[in-house]
C-alpha cells in the first residue's frame, strides 16, 4: 500500500492527528503526538485531504511514555496512554477550543479544567464483549474479539469479576457484560442471542452469576424480554450523604469520583438557588439536579424508563419532595412553565434542534451544559448565543486516556 512521511502538527478529535502533505490535510490514525514524523499507510485520498494510518515513527516526541497496557494499540478503548497525563488534558483542551473555534467563531479562552488527578482505576462500569469462551473488547473499527485479562481503566473489583466470569463462558447465548460495581454491590447485564430458550435456562444462568458475587442480575434476550434477579440496582454517593441508586439499563457517569467533583461544582456555581426552578432535561436519573432540589423546585426529562424509574427511586429514598420526572423524548418535550436554570445533559448527537427552540422560547436565566462531543456542543453553542453570554466553559476528563472530551459550558441570559 502507498505510504507518505509526515510530520504530525496537532491532535483532532476522535483520535486523529493532522499533518500536511504537498497542499492536502492528511487525517492521521494510530498512536503518534505533535511533532513527530511518521510513515503511514495511505488509506484513502480525496481531492483535497487524505485519510492515512501510522505504521512507524520515524522521529519520536520526548515527551512519548511507554503505555502501561500491554494491550494498548490493540485492544480499541484507549488512544492516548502513550502521552503523559498532564499533556493529554492540554492536547484535549487545544482540540476543544479548535472546535469552538472552527464550527462556532468562539475565540474564548478556557477556565480551569475539571480533573482527577489519577488517570486509572477510575471507571465503575465496564461493557465487555464475549464470544466462544472468550471475554475483552473489540478492536478499534472492528467487530474481531480482543481478549483481555484486566483494563486499567477499571475499579478492581471489576476486573476480579473478569477472572471469575471466565469460568462460566460455556453459555454461547452470551455475547455481551455489563459490569457496574460500587463500594456495596455489584450489578450485571447481560444480553443474549439467540433467545433463552426457557424460565428455568434463565434461572439458571442467573444463579451461575449470583453465585459468583454479583448482587443482582439484568438479563436481556434477543426479543428485549429483560428477566431481574437479585437486587435490580446498586446505591453511589452524592454530596450531602444523599443516595444515588443506578440499574444496569440507566446510564450513568462511570468516573464517579470527578462525577462529584463536577456535581459540586455546578452546584456552587448556580447559587443561590433557593426559590428557583430548575428544568433538567437528558437527566437520566437525576444526577445534577437531586443535589439542587433541597432548595429548588426541580423537574427532569428523561426518554429512558429505566432511568426514570432509578430517579423515582432516587427522590424517594433521599425523601425529596419538590422534583418530578417527566418522561418524554427531547424532541417531544413541551413546556408552557417559565424556569430560572436550564441543564443540559445531552448524549453525543448533541441537542436536537426542536429542543433548542424550546430552550430558547422558555428564556431561562442561566443555562449549564454538559458535552461529551466538543463538534456538536459547538454547534448548539453557536444557535445558544444569539440571546445568551457564555460565562464560561472548561474541559472535564471523564475519560482519561481516550480521545473522549466532556465540557462544561456556563451560559448567562443577555
Amino acid at each position: 500500500m502507498p505510504t507518505l512521511t509526515i510530520k504530525v502538527e496537532r491532535s483532532a478529535y476522535g483520535g486523529l492527528s493532522i499533518g500536511r502533505h504537498e497542499g492536502k490535510i492528511v487525517m492521521i490514525s494510530g498512536a503518534v503526538l505533535p511533532g513527530e514524523t511518521v510513515e503511514a499507510i495511505i488509506e484513502d485520498e480525496r481531492k483535497d485531504y487524505i485519510r492515512a494510518a501510522a505504521r512507524k515513527i520515524l522521529e519520536p516526541s520526548p515527551f512519548r511514555i511507554e503505555p502501561a497496557c500491554e494491550y494498548f494499540g490493540v485492544c480499541g478503548g484507549c488512544q492516548f496512554q502513550h502521552i503523559p497525563y498532564e499533556m493529554q488534558i492540554r492536547l484535549k483542551e487545544d482540540i476543544l477550543i479548535d472546535c469552538l473555534a472552527r464550527q462556532a467563531q468562539i475565540q474564548t479562552a478556557l477556565s480551569e479544567p475539571l480533573i482527577n488527578r489519577n488517570p486509572w482505576h477510575y471507571r465503575l462500569r465496564g461493557q465487555f464483549k464475549i464470544f466462544r469462551g472468550s471475554i475483552g473488547f473489540y478492536r478499534e473499527n472492528t467487530r474481531q474479539l480482543v481478549e483481555i485479562d484486566k483494563c486499567f481503566l477499571m475499579m478492581e473489583k471489576i476486573n476480579e469479576f473478569l477472572g471469575k466470569i471466565r469460568t462460566i463462558l460455556s453459555n454461547d447465548a452470551v455475547k455481551e457484560i455489563h459490569i457496574t460495581c460500587s463500594e456495596e454491590s455489584a450489578a450485571a447485564l447481560i444480553k443474549s442471542v439467540p433467545a433463552i430458550e426457557s424460565a428455568s435456562d434463565t434461572k439458571a444462568l442467573a444463579e451461575m452469576f449470583l453465585n459468583l458475587g454479583f448482587s443482582g442480575l439484568f438479563i436481556e434476550t434477543q426479543n428485549k424480554k429483560i428477566y431481574r434477579f437479585g437486587k435490580t440496582c446498586i446505591t453511589l454517593k452524592l454530596p450531602d450523604n444523599q443516595k444515588y441508586t443506578v440499574s444496569p439499563m440507566t446510564f450513568f457517569q462511570s468516573h464517579w469520583k470527578l462525577n462529584q467533583m463536577v456535581i459540586e461544582f455546578i452546584t456552587g456555581r448556580l447559587q443561590p438557588v433557593k426559590g428557583r426552578k430548575i428544568l433538567d432535561l437528558y437527566a437520566g436519573a437525576g444526577n445534577f439536579s437531586i443535589p439542587l432540589a433541597a432548595d429548588a423546585e426541580v423537574t427532569a426529562v428523561e426518554e429512558n424508563p429505566y432511568a426514570v424509574a432509578d430517579g423515582k427511586r432516587n427522590i424517594e429514598i433521599n425523601r425529596i419532595k419538590n422534583y418530578r420526572f417527566i418522561s418524554s423524548s427531547d424532541k417531544d418535550f413541551r413546556s408552557e412553565q417559565k424556569f430560572d436554570i436550564v441543564i443540559l445533559d445531552p448524549p453525543r448527537a448533541g441537542v436536537s434542534n426542536r429542543l433548542i427552540e424550546t430552550v430558547l422560547s422558555l428564556m431561562p436565566e442561566e443555562i449549564i451544559y454538559i458535552s461529551c462531543n466538543p463538534s456538536t456542543l459547538a454547534r448548539d453553542l453557536k444557535k445558544l448565543l444569539n440571546r445568551y453570554h457564555l460565562e464560561s466553559v472548561r474541559m472535564i476528563d471523564f475519560f482519561p486516556h481516550t480521545f473522549h472530551i466532556e465540557a462544561l459550558a456556563h451560559l448567562r441570559l443577555r
